[in-house]
């Protein structure tokens, strides 16, 4: 089991005139195996700036401060050294990759993160059950990645990458995004299918409670000016949907 650290991070982006500019402002958070936390925050607090730097975007300096799985620096690591060490981002906006069908970039990741190939009988079948489980039509399979997508389909696809990679420590940015009823029903199973084994956690960056509604965390982290302002539990989300982030950003007395 691994534990997700994040202490007095700090981190920065270059701005379109090459300065860089602070997003992150000490942010502590702690997110452990069988835990599920959910960051909710207005637009422009560094939610997914946060999602970004833990993934290891290369846009986002991480200035001082650290992040650590499982007593591991993950700072040092590539992108690709954290995904084997058990991280996994769910993007806001998935990119289109041509030429590249839906199957093959799902069995060239998989081989990635567990160092050998899996047979292909294995693979296609539990690829196949995952897919269902999402109600995804066989079809899908051999669509290019996310080309033509609509948006209930890429974030499906998001999901369906993390039933077959299997990580430690998921961080799901915006996955509720462009969803619609029935959508958003189908991706937060998904996500409460992962987060039933023990040795998983999930990071869930969110603007809204109504995934919250499908997927019950454990810890509410309110976001603000690029750090945790206020924490509670699931009635905190609540809180945020009826009265929204105004007193939370006088509170902090931070920039947004």
């Amino acid at each position: 089991m691994a534990t997700l650290e994040i202490r007095d991070l700090h981190v920065s982006v270059a701005d379109a005139a090459g300065a860089s500019r602070e997003i992150l402002r000490g942010v502590d958070l702690t997110v452990a195996a069988g835990q599920t936390h959910a960051i909710m925050g207005p637009n422009g607090s560094g939610k997914s700036t946060l999602a970004y730097a833990i993934a290891g975007h290369p846009k986002y300096q991480v200035t001082s401060g650290s992040i650590t799985l499982g007593g591991e620096d993950v700072v040092s690591m590539s992108v690709d050294a954290r995904a084997r060490a058990g991280l996994f981002l769910a993007m806001q906006y998935p990119v289109e990759v041509p030429g590249v069908s839906v199957s093959n970039f799902l069995r060239t990741a998989v081989t990635a993160v567990r160092g050998e190939a899996p047979k292909l009988r294995t693979f296609l079948k539990d690829m196949n059950a995952a897919m269902d489980a999402l109600a995804i039509d066989s079809a899908f399979a051999q669509r290019n990645l996310n080309e033509g997508f609509s948006g209930g389909e890429k974030k499906r696809h998001e999901i369906l990458q993390l039933e077959m990679l299997e990580p430690k420590i998921a961080v799901l940015d915006e996955t509720d995004s462009g969803l619609d009823v029935d959508a958003l029903r189908i991706v937060s199973e998904g996500i409460n299918r992962f987060r039933s084994r023990p040795d998983s956690g999930v990071l869930l960056i969110t603007h809204y409670q109504r995934i919250l509604r499908y997927v019950r965390p454990d810890f509410v982290h309110v976001f603000v000016g690029g750090r945790v302002v206020a924490e509670g539990g699931p009635e905190l989300a609540e809180t945020l949907e009826s009265e929204g982030y105004e007193r939370f950003i006088a509170a902090a007395g931070v920039p947004v």
